[in-house]
């Protein structure tokens, strides 16, 4: 039986919190709020489409408001305190968590597939020549691999057998990402990468399923047992079972009902539990990447928040109902509506295709003036000077969303200068 009953509101309220989404803690500035928040969340999910920031900038920058990409390439590069490696998704982790990727890497070496065993056995000369130069010259990219002027693809030397090979190594461990030049990933070997303070003892099947149980918890505040299966990703279904049902019999963990609903059944950290406080989020607006952890289990936003969403980029354009890269609108502790943006880099303008909001949402003057701030603040993120409203639903909404985002414009204009 769970323990206590949660409502809805409380249940949104223990999320935001643990996602840092509230404004209820400071933060520290620089990258070290920036580390503070990768360590939080546990991972920070990597995606290549760029018609804004790309989703793992833009996941800090909502929770840092300070965010410069150049903190995340210091803390990577220079500082070693995170890493890239596969969570669900290609991820930034905190270097802290390393020895838990140590048995994917280890599946990925010794349980290959078939297809992939018949093309390491076909291509053992280019894994051996990708490691070879690495070894020999450092740090490098697939680019350093490219076909030598006037040699014709077909031969062992192919840049894709080449690209494949370092993705293998990475996967398995042999090679860690050291840095990215822009979105460029730049390869060397774990042992010259790696902090030589990094715990690397190999963690047992029930210890991978207890932290995968804990880590959940800790970037979710509330979470269904469905939802710690999918966050990370690195045990089995059953030892993260095991792992839960022994700390809600010890008492680490704090099994709850949301609204007295038997199909909502949750779980929160006994620590966060005894000290909560429900804090009510204030009514800042943040616009959210559709990677972001919050929102990137849709069955979660569906019970979580009442909000139907669907990244829509994957689909054809007339099949598409709010647009190609849409971002929910956090506002408080709801998710109130979506907006299609584009950075129109040559312009340095920030283009909203479409802005609609949920039926049930009133939109006001003072909601529309923290949404002009918040564009504003998007549209600096982005390189961009102005912002420019497309279409909006209701339509009478355009004219004041691009008021209020050139009236933000021009006040963060004078601040700076």
């Amino acid at each position: 039986m769970p323990t206590a009953d949660v409502t809805l509101g409380d249940a949104r309220a223990l999320a935001l919190n643990a996602q840092m989404l509230d404004g209820d803690v400071a933060r520290p500035a620089g990258r070290e709020g920036a580390a503070e928040a990768i360590e939080r969340l546990g991972y920070v999910q990597i995606d290549t489409i760029s018609v804004v920031q790309r989703a793992h900038h833009h996941t800090l920058w909502t929770r840092c408001p300070d965010y410069d990409p150049a903190m995340l390439h210091e803390l990577q590069a220079n500082d070693r305190r995170v890493f890239e490696h596969w969570a669900h998704a290609l991820a930034v982790l905190p270097i802290c968590d390393y020895r838990y990727y140590i048995p994917q890497m280890k599946r990925a070496r010794e349980h290959r597939s078939i297809r992939l065993q018949s093309w390491c056995a076909e291509h053992r000369d280019v894994i051996n020549h990708v490691l070879d130069r690495i070894h020999a010259e450092g740090p490098l990219t697939s680019k350093d691999f490219e076909l030598p002027p006037g040699m014709k693809r077909g031969t062992w030397w192919d840049w894709k057998p080449a690209k494949r090979a370092l993705e293998l190594l990475f996967a398995q461990g042999d090679l860690m990402i050291k840095e990215r030049r822009g979105f460029q990933k730049v390869y060397d070997l774990t042992e010259r990468v790696l902090p030589s303070d990094v715990d690397t003892a190999i963690p047992s099947s029930a210890e991978c399923g207890r932290f995968q149980v804990l880590r959940t918890l800790g970037a979710y505040g509330i979470a269904q047992e469905r939802e710690m299966l999918g966050y990370l990703k690195l045990a089995e279904p059953p030892a993260v079972r095991q792992a839960l049902a022994e700390l809600v019999e010890s008492g680490e963990v704090v099994q709850v009902a949301v609204d007295g609903m038997k199909r909502r059944l949750c779980y929160v950290s006994a620590a966060s539990w005894k000290s909560r406080s429900i804090p009510t989020a204030r009514r800042k607006v943040h616009l959210l990447s559709p990677f972001d952890s919050l929102i990137i289990q849709r069955q979660r936003v569906a019970w979580l928040f009442g909000f139907d969403y669907t990244l829509e980029c994957y689909l054809p354009e007339a099949k598409r109902t709010h647009g190609y890269f849409v971002l929910p609108i956090l506002c408080r502790d709801r998710l109130v509506g979506r907006l299609d943006p584009k950075a129109d880099r040559s312009e340095a303008t920030l283009i909203v295709r479409s802005l609609s909001f949920e039926p049930w949402f009133a939109v006001d003057d003072e909601f529309l003036e923290r949404l002009g701030r918040a564009l504003a603040r998007f549209a600096q993120f982005n390189g961009c000077v102005s912002v420019r409203v497309e279409h909006a639903t209701p339509a009478k909404l355009r004219g004041a969303v691009s008021r209020f985002a050139r009236k933000a414009l021009r006040e963060r204009k004078h601040l700076s200068s």
